[in-house]
């Protein structure tokens, strides 16, 4: 399993010494701290509160400088680099693109509005006897009920569609006595605005190229933004010890596997260390460790629901059937090495973080799964195999209905049994573990029963693991009426389970749906460019590429949410019992410098 031993962790040392050792141990970074009193906040100093900057306002200067398209070579060393004075100019050019964007996008509007009745200037009110002029933007088929209002106006210019008509009045005219909204034209000129829209988009320009040149200090910033957090966090778990005079007292949980180094630290840095298992009671912190290539399936179960510590890790079951899950509902074998086209594209740009790196394994095994099953079932974009020997290695078929119902009934009740026996082990020193085993025997039963036929045998076998769990389903070992009671609520069980494993015929009936629609599309572009020479062919190519796109990506997201379904809901339901928290050690957080 990879849930990796905790033991806990106690650290006495000289209170005068504390600052020094609590930054010692978070650059260790092993230890996730149990606090021993309630953290309390401090107040910041004068002159810390004067030298600080605001959090919020450091990552929103972060994400608009990671935002930019073009970012300049980075700077690695603090040498020139003011942290306030780097953040003022930031969300100096932020609220300014802001406001330049609006200008233009104001002006962008007011000139499309202006430009059907060209260029003018309004006279002075005193020339014109305080009489203002309107504008409205008449369609020619309402032109007879303007034709009714006792309003002085005129036509200034008429199109096929719409006139454009002036009012003459001294306040705006009364809705009900125009059938459409005036037009809003403003008093400036069109040639104006015009010059002022060249102003605004110089002006954004270089508001761009300044937060362009700014980009160089991005990799600075995630250093601060870190630092922050980590000094932050420091002063949380200085806040988490207990103090008594001289001495202070601090307390974690560490895996067993690092309890070497936490010694060589103690010793080091002349600590008091005092290690203990932990108690029954006691609910630890959950540490998974799984190999990178597999770590995929980690960061699905921590996503999801991290398992509990005396539990067990679901991580690379998770991984393995969502793999395959995934490949069964693509079923082709030309989408599959799609997706590995696209994953190699990004190959390089997921390698910063352990997460993305994981995330990238498992999307090079959906590929190759995904591939083989392809291979396997002969689809090739909804065609037959382009080579003859591919052909020979296709052994199953998706429009084989019974064959393939069977394959996921199949995959489904082995799924839940795996499920099953698992809980079985995490409870094996309660008698609840026979009833775990139960629902598994059952389900063997109820699969071999319908394969091959049913006989006495397997309903006998069938009522013995109903039996089982009748009377281990409850926490109680003596059989009581109590006993009895959570028995018969656990065989309502039943039902459930019969709709959880039909719940994986989505498999089949997914991976014919993709099969099917890429045989239509391909169909589809055929008979057009049979009944239109010539033209035909543009359309086919088309036809093709829009809908093997879409069927491509439809593929794909049902591949990822059905086949995380069936691990993270039906498979979860009787594999896990408890559900626990993830372990997060006291440590640094480190930035990768990039170069562009």
């Amino acid at each position: 399993m990879s849930i990796l031993q905790l033991k806990k962790a106690s650290l006495i040392g000289l209170t005068e010494n504390k600052q020094h050792t609590l930054d010692s141990l978070q650059q260790l970074g092993l230890m996730h701290i149990i606090s021993l009193k309630k953290p309390t906040s401090r107040p910041l100093l004068a002159e810390e509160e004067a030298a600080s900057v605001n959090p919020d306002l450091l990552k929103r200067s972060l994400h608009y400088l990671l935002s930019c398209p073009q970012k300049r070579r980075q700077v690695t060393h603090e040498k020139q680099f003011n942290l306030k004075k780097v953040v003022q100019e930031v969300d100096k050019s932020y609220s300014e693109r802001i406001s330049l964007s609006e200008q233009r996008d104001f002006l962008q509007k007011r000139i499309k509005d202006l430009e059907p009745w060209g260029e003018f200037l309004l006279p002075d009110l005193n020339d014109l006897n305080n009489q203002r002029f309107w504008f409205y933007l008449v369609p020619n088929f309402k032109m007879k009920e303007v034709a009714t209002t006792s309003l002085p106006w005129t036509v200034v210019h008429q199109g096929n569609r719409n006139s454009y008509v002036v009012v003459i009045a001294p306040e705006e005219p009364a809705a009900n006595l125009m059938p459409v909204a005036r037009t809003h034209t403003g008093y400036v000129p069109i040639s104006k605005l015009r010059e002022q829209l060249e102003e605004t988009e110089i002006a954004l320009e270089a508001t761009e190229a300044q937060r362009e040149a700014l980009t160089r200090w991005i990799y600075l910033l995630q250093r601060s933004i870190a630092s922050t957090q980590d000094a932050s966090l420091l002063t949380e778990v200085a806040s988490q010890t207990l103090d008594f005079d001289e001495v202070f007292a601090l307390q974690g949980w560490i895996a067993v596997r690092d309890l070497d180094q936490l010694q060589a630290f103690a010793k080091q840095q002349g600590l008091v260390l005092l290690t203990e298992d932990p108690d029954d009671e006691e609910r630890p912190p959950t540490f998974l460790d799984n190999p990178e290539n597999v770590g995929g399936g980690q960061e699905v179960v921590s996503f999801f629901q991290t398992p509990g510590y005396r539990s067990w890790d679901p991580s690379r079951v998770v991984f393995f059937s969502f793999v395959s899950f995934f490949a069964i509902i693509m079923s082709d074998a030309g989408y599959s090495l799609v997706l590995g086209a696209i994953i190699a594209y990004f190959w390089k740009a997921m390698s910063h973080t352990e997460t993305n790196r994981r995330l990238r394994a498992m999307g090079a095994a959906l590929s190759g799964a995904g591939f083989v099953w392809g291979v396997m079932v002969g689809g090739y974009f909804g065609a037959s195999a382009p080579l003859p020997f591919l052909g020979w290695l296709k052994i199953l078929d998706v429009n084989d209905f019974d064959s393939m119902m069977m394959l996921s009934i199949c995959i489904g009740a082995g799924h839940l049994i795996l499920g099953n026996l698992m809980m079985a082990w995490v409870r094996r020193t309660s008698t609840q573990a026979l009833s775990s085993i139960g629902w598994a025997t059952a389900v063997v039963a109820a699969l071999i029963g319908w394969i091959f036929g049913f006989n006495p045998l397997h309903w006998v076998v069938f009522g013995a693991g109903l039996v089982l769990v009748l009377l281990f389903s409850g926490e109680k070992t003596d059989f009581s009426l109590t006993t009895l009671i959570s028995g018969l609520l656990a065989l309502t069980n039943l039902t459930k389970l019969f709709g959880d494993v039909l719940s994986y015929l989505r498999l089949f009936a997914l991976g014919l749906a993709s099969a099917s629609l890429a045989l239509t599309f391909n169909q589809l572009a055929a008979d057009v460019a049979t009944a239109l020479p010539g033209i035909g062919l543009l359309l086919q190519v088309l036809i093709l590429l829009i809908g093997h796109l879409l069927n491509f990506v439809l593929t794909v997201v049902s591949g990822v949410i059905h086949g995380l379904r069936l691990n993270l809901i039906e498979f979860y339901n009787w594999s896990l019992a408890d559900e626990g928290y993830p372990f997060q050690p006291f440590a640094k957080r480190e930035v990768t410098p990039w170069i562009t």
